[in-house]
């Protein structure tokens, strides 16, 4: 899950499905986190959808200007932007205070594009501004809900910041900066802080869970290092795998224990 940008593999991908499946989880927990922090609401849908049509609509872009714009790439183009458009001006005529999200939305939006170009690599600062449009969804689904409370709000987006600009860094230090001791420490830094933020501001229960981020911060490149050169490496699925279980129990001690 170290970005939202679709991966390249073959001549027409990316053209509906993005195959970064990691994405997904970049969408759903700051949006699930957002409805556990307030109430559900009919409205999450819609928000939702917008969130999906979106990123898809980006992704799809991103892989569009890598391509050196294929005109393949314009149907998906057309329908996910229209998408986005009409969900995007409901919510904004319902809740206008959603345009704030621009603040965030467009500087991060245009360093994501900067990152698209031919040639240009998949550096950390794309993906953490990827990181940063995806927890807009936090506040934007507590807006939606009608029930707004500030602490749980700032405590939820807390909690998502920490776990996906956690898993940017984890998953980087195991895949695109395997080997790199100084990354790894950088990883295992920001999850102690995270831990000491989480001991300090949150209830209880996310202190656990924060603790169990960063015994897997520092557990998955050891493991790395031990496989690496044998003829069972760490795979980016094994990974992915961590992560979905890292995603699920946020979500449920969400749910349980609230803000």
């Amino acid at each position: 899950m170290a970005d939202l940008t679709p991966a390249r593999t073959g001549p027409t991908a990316g053209l509906w499905v993005p195959r970064q499946h990691g994405a997904w989880a970049m969408l759903a927990v700051p949006l699930l986190l957002g409805i556990a922090a307030t109430a559900p609401s009919p409205w999450h849908l819609l928000l939702g959808v917008a969130a999906l049509a979106g990123y898809l609509g980006a992704a799809t872009a991103q892989a569009w200007l890598r391509a050196r714009r294929r005109p393949s790439f314009i149907p998906s183009l057309a329908v996910y932007g229209g998408l986005f458009a009409l969900a995007g001006l409901i919510l904004l005529v319902a809740f206008p205070v959603l345009a704030l999200s621009a603040v965030v939305v467009l500087p991060a939006g245009a360093l994501v594009v900067g990152g698209a170009r031919p040639g240009t690599p998949r550096d950390l600062v794309n993906s953490l501004a990827q990181t940063a449009i995806a927890l807009v969804l936090v506040p934007a689904a507590a807006c939606v809900s009608g029930a707004w409370e500030m602490g749980a709000v700032v405590g939820a987006t807390v909690v998502a910041a920490g776990y996906l600009v956690g898993t940017v860094l984890v998953v980087r230090s195991v895949i695109r900066e395997r080997g790199n001791r100084g990354f790894v420490a950088l990883s295992v830094g920001f999850h102690a802080a995270f831990v000491v933020v989480a001991v300090i501001l949150l209830p209880w229960p996310y202190a656990l869970y924060a603790a169990g981020l960063a015994v897997r911060a520092i557990a998955l490149p050891r493991v790395e290092r031990r496989r690496a050169g044998t003829a069972h490496p760490l795979r980016p699925v094994q990974v992915g795998i961590v992560e979905i279980v890292a995603s699920t129990v946020l979500v449920v001690v969400a749910f349980a224990a609230g803000f």
